[in-house]
């Protein structure tokens, strides 16, 4: 199988600046998406930082990777992010204390229908949307998410937290990062969204599974859901990327 892909990204209507960073390589089967987090530029540089690291772990060849698992090449290069994040930290005082989420797609070559690898820390999102139905595939690495699932507070409850924005994993705020990983098969026409809570805390999954199915062009289908969140207060910034599977 094969992938095309588009991406957006807005600073938002509130912020000054956008801490949020994407990268991905349709030929490898890539996708990354990072919101930093920090004061001054911090939160930009760590989130750089990850997609980069990220990207080059998972594409360079010359890296000697090429018998290991997929999984592995993908834990590996999470580390290696969250290591690059911490020591660009030690090296300016003034970036001390930033660190970025990270949500990461892989789609494995293969016999069809083919394998996605997905890994996760902290609350960027991946949903899938597949024959109309929106599949939400990673939980939130948050402190109200935590409770939620815990049951000591509902979704209602957590919508109006003062703790909201509190992540309980992230690349290069601690020595080492333990990511959520899962695989999935995949189906001809699948179609993924990694996203920031930008777009997740504006846009309901009504209304994003909405924009994700409907049209073809992917470019539009993202510039949609950025749209939509900016619609709706902007209060963040927002990143989409839009992955399409084709038989």
């Amino acid at each position: 199988m094969t992938a095309q892909a588009a991406a957006q990204t807005s600073t938002g209507r509130v912020r000054n600046s956008n801490e949020d960073a994407f990268g991905y390589r349709t030929d490898r089967g890539v996708f990354v998406v990072c919101d930093g987090m920090g004061g001054a530029a911090g939160g930009e540089v760590a989130s750089r930082i990850a997609v980069e690291t990220v990207l080059r772990g998972m594409t360079d060849s010359g890296t000697g990777r090429g018998q290991e698992s997929p999984h592995q090449t993908l834990h590996e290069a999470i580390a290696e992010a969250n290591r690059a994040v911490l020591e660009r930290a030690d090296q300016d005082t003034g970036l001390s204390g930033m660190g970025t989420t990270l949500v990461v797609l892989v789609l494995e070559p293969g016999p069809a229908p083919g394998l996605a690898l997905i890994a996760h820390a902290g609350d960027s999102r991946c949903y899938l949307l597949r024959r109309g139905r929106l599949q939400r595939l990673t939980r939130d690495h948050s402190l109200v998410d935590e409770q939620i699932r815990l049951g000591t507070m509902t979704q209602e409850e957590a919508e109006r937290s003062p703790f909201r924005s509190v992540i309980t994993r992230a690349i290069g705020t601690q020595p080492t990062v333990n990511e959520e990983a899962q695989e999935i098969p995949m189906e001809a026409g699948d179609r993924f969204l990694l996203c920031t809570d930008g777009l997740t805390r504006e846009v309901d999954e009504e209304a994003i599974a909405r924009i994700l199915g409907a049209g073809p062009d992917l470019e539009r289908t993202a510039q949609a859901l950025v749209d939509a969140a900016n619609e709706n207060g902007g209060r963040d910034n927002v990143t989409a990327v839009v992955v399409q599977v084709i038989g």
